[in-house]
Order: structure tokens, then sequence, then C-alpha cells
């Protein structure tokens, strides 16, 4: 019986410096964590693109402020997950106009994967 089995995962920080947009501070959190590295493990593989699961943890003070459907957006292909969780910062302006979002992300991916048997 196949198992899900976590092969890489990446950490990224995104910031919404005006507009107070946990999406787009998230987005961006995203985008930074892939920006890290080219993951080639469906050609190494030889499996689908599409078998990849690709769980994502999304960091904010606001988490209910995360629109996940405009994460998952982010990639272009994979079964994605996104869950958004009270996390990041909010760092209050000097003048008192409001906060600079920082959120932070965890990409991690896996596959399905048949156990190895035990040597006998």
């Amino acid at each position: 019986m196949a198992v899900k089995k976590r092969i890489a995962h990446e950490f990224g920080q995104g910031t919404s410096l005006r507009s107070g947009d946990y999406t787009r501070a998230a987005e961006r959190a995203v985008k930074d964590a892939l920006w890290h590295n080219s993951l080639n493990m469906t050609q190494a593989f030889g499996v689908e693109k599409e078998a990849m699961i690709v769980d994502v943890e999304i960091g904010v003070q606001k988490p209910d402020q995360v629109d996940t459907d405009t994460i998952a957006a982010v990639f272009p292909y994979g079964q994605i997950s996104v869950t958004a969780k009270h996390g990041g910062l909010d760092v209050p302006k000097p003048d008192g106009s409001g906060a600079t979002l920082i959120a932070v992300a965890a990409v991690i991916v896996s596959f399905m994967v048949e156990p190895k048997e035990a040597a006998a």
C-alpha cells in the first residue's frame, strides 16, 4: 500500500508594505519559497507532475483574511493544499497609519510511494 513520503520542503517570507493585504503577503512568501529552488523530482522519479502533493502552510496574524484559492493558483501543477494559520508579524508603522504585514510560508512536497520491503 502506497504511503505519503515527504521529498522536499522550502520556506519563504513575504510582505505587504502598504495595502494591508494578507493574501498578497502570503503569495509573496510562497513565491519566495519557490524561487529558492528548481525541483525536477517528477522527472527523476518518472512520474507525472500532477502526482506531486504540495502542502502549503501560511503563517499570518489574521489567517481568516488569506484567500487560500489565490495561493493555490500560484502552483502550475500538483495536488495543492493550502492552510493559513496564526503566525507571521504585523509591524506597526511609526506614524500609526497601519502596519507592514509579514507572512511566512512552508511548502512541503510529497509523493505517494510504495514502502520498501524489509529484508528477510
